[in-house]
């Protein structure tokens, strides 16, 4: 049965579609169905690809990060000088394997991309001037 007869035949009906004539149904052979679009939310983050880091500004409060990165912006205030990401790793508890300390740069970076931090020359992450000691 052809593409054509099992779709004049559904579009027949359970009637039987005796008066649904063939040429009426066009159908292009071997093409792939055309998929249909995804909406993408606002703000261009697709779905599942993490948490959204806000730009900082004065008046922002840490509380607007998910969880994840509020434990790094505590272990950095705590911190007396700037940390590396292993540093980071270690404090919170995690083990200090590559793929963990690559979560935690991944996490960082994003944060100084974004006014959090500051990442030094040397790699290490330190917390922005406006979060350290009440804004100064």
């Amino acid at each position: 049965m052809t593409a054509r007869e099992v779709l004049a035949e559904v579009l027949a009906g359970p009637g039987g579609g005796a008066d649904v004539e063939e040429a009426a149904v066009p159908v292009a052979e071997n093409t792939a169905p055309t998929p249909t679009p995804t909406p993408t939310p606002k703000g261009g983050a697709m779905p599942g690809s993490g948490s959204v880091v806000p730009v900082w500004r004065e008046g922002l409060e840490v509380s607007a990060l998910s969880p994840d990165y509020q434990q790094i912006v505590r272990v950095l205030a705590a911190a007396e000088a700037a940390l590396t990401c292993g540093e980071i790793t270690s404090v919170l508890g995690l083990e200090r394997v590559p793929a963990k300390v690559e979560g935690v740069r991944s996490k960082a970076a994003r944060m100084a991309d974004r006014g959090w931090l500051v990442k030094e020359p040397s790699g290490r992450f330190t917390l922005a001037r406006g979060l350290r000691g009440g804004g100064s």
